[in-house]
């Protein structure tokens, strides 16, 4: 196969159409979040129901992420990730067409598998540029996916307060998104195998080291699962916060992992990955026993604010380790991709349970446990941190 030749300025640009295509990715959870209750009223289902219903998202996710490395060695990484981000653009729509449960479920399902396949698709070229650029991006990259799920949340929330049906709002959403997406990916990296490259086994149990570096995933997942969908419910039961101040915590934890992970490479870049994920263990233990300690809202409030500092470079650190360690790039990153859809999944319901049993502060508790496991468990992000033999021109990269 010819070789393809990529200067420093392609790389680069690449860089910005990948961070792109993350914002869009983002940008299709935000907007289906805020119409979620529209939803659930179209398809006439109860609370027990719709719970059951949102599972099915990181179950196709958890299903269909092993495929993309099939994908992208068929097809190649540009024309994979341009067919697989559009699949996901378009599956914005199916929900809110949903009339039942039962096919509620079903999309769900598919809209699930196509953001998993998506998003492993582009945390690989992620990883590949980062190489190339020997710099860190990965945090950078997934503070873009976090801005975008804001302005997609925005736009949700625009069109709710409209009392826009969200049939049509997904449609023009899907519309722009597909077409903002497919542009961005014209300059993306165009990846092929070499000729005698096997083509990766279409399912395949991902290696022992990704499933240490999805450990550590898991955790800071949990962590950030527990405070998206409790912390309001927090301030309000066991601090008896207004609803306003409860609500507005969320929002400042969301916005305070934006900002973090998109000033996050430079911080890697001078520390390394290792040392980095460990003091972010130090803070987000801090602010999870703020947290489980504190006498009042404000204390509470900076507590979720430490832990989505501590929290917010983990898991872009986890896939550029994933992706650097071993000969199947996009296997690895499926194993870890799997492992922390399955702990966002899970964390909800965990928090809820434990709570039911024993209390909220109790939960938390765990919470705390977990983010220590950032701490002692560090090391295994290792492969995270750069290292590049010599090149003869700096400015000129190669690929197959």
């Amino acid at each position: 196969m010819s070789e393809v030749t990529y200067t420093l300025g392609n790389v680069k640009r690449a860089r910005y159409a990948v961070a792109t295509v993350f914002c869009v990715h983002g940008a299709v959870t935000g907007s289906f979040a805020t119409r979620v209750p529209w939803i659930q009223d179209h398809a006439g289902v109860s609370a027990g129901q719709l719970g059951l219903a949102l599972a099915f998202p990181a179950i196709g996710a958890s299903v269909a992420m092993p495929l993309a490395g099939s994908v992208s060695h068929r097809f190649g990484a540009r024309t994979a990730l341009r067919g697989l981000l559009a699949l996901w653009t378009l599956a914005l729509v199916l929900p809110s067409l949903a009339p039942n449960l039962l096919t509620l479920c079903a999309v769900l399902f598919v809209y699930g598998a196509s953001a998993g396949m998506s998003d492993v698709a582009m945390n690989a070229l992620g990883v590949e540029i980062e190489t190339r650029l020997d710099k860190s991006i990965m945090s950078g990259l997934h503070g873009m996916w976090s801005v975008g799920a804001l302005i997609g949340s925005a736009g949700g929330t625009l069109a709710a307060h409209m009392g826009a049906d969200a049939r049509l709002h997904h449609l023009l959403a899907a519309a722009v998104l597909t077409a903002a997406g497919l542009i961005a990916c014209q300059w993306v990296l165009d990846l092929r195998p070499t000729e005698d490259e096997e083509p990766p086994p279409r399912f395949a149990l991902p290696p022992k080291s990704a499933l240490l570096i999805g450990a550590v995933g898991f955790c800071a997942v949990f962590a950030e699962g527990a405070s998206l969908d409790w912390s309001a419910v927090y301030l309000r039961d066991v601090l008896d916060t207004s609803a306003g101040l409860a609500a507005a915590c969320t929002t400042a934890f969301t916005l305070t992992m934006a900002v973090a992970r998109i000033a996050g490479d430079a911080v890697v870049d001078r520390f390394g990955a290792v040392r980095t994920v460990r003091v972010s263990g130090v803070m987000a233990t801090a602010g999870a026993l703020l947290v489980v300690l504190a006498p009042n809202p404000p204390v509470a409030m900076a507590g979720f604010g430490l832990l989505g500092l501590g929290i917010a470079v983990v898991v872009p650190l986890a896939f550029a380790a994933a992706g650097r360690s071993g000969p199947n790039p996009s296997q690895a990153i499926a194993g870890v991709a799997t492992i922390t859809y399955t702990s966002g999944l899970i964390a909800p319901s965990a928090i809820g349970t434990v709570a039911d049993a024993t209390s909220l502060v109790v939960s938390f508790g765990l919470v705390t446990a977990l983010t220590c496991g950032l701490m002692v468990f560090a090391g295994v992000l290792r492969g995270a941190d750069r290292t590049r033999a010599a090149e003869p021109d700096p400015s000129v990269v190669h690929t197959k």
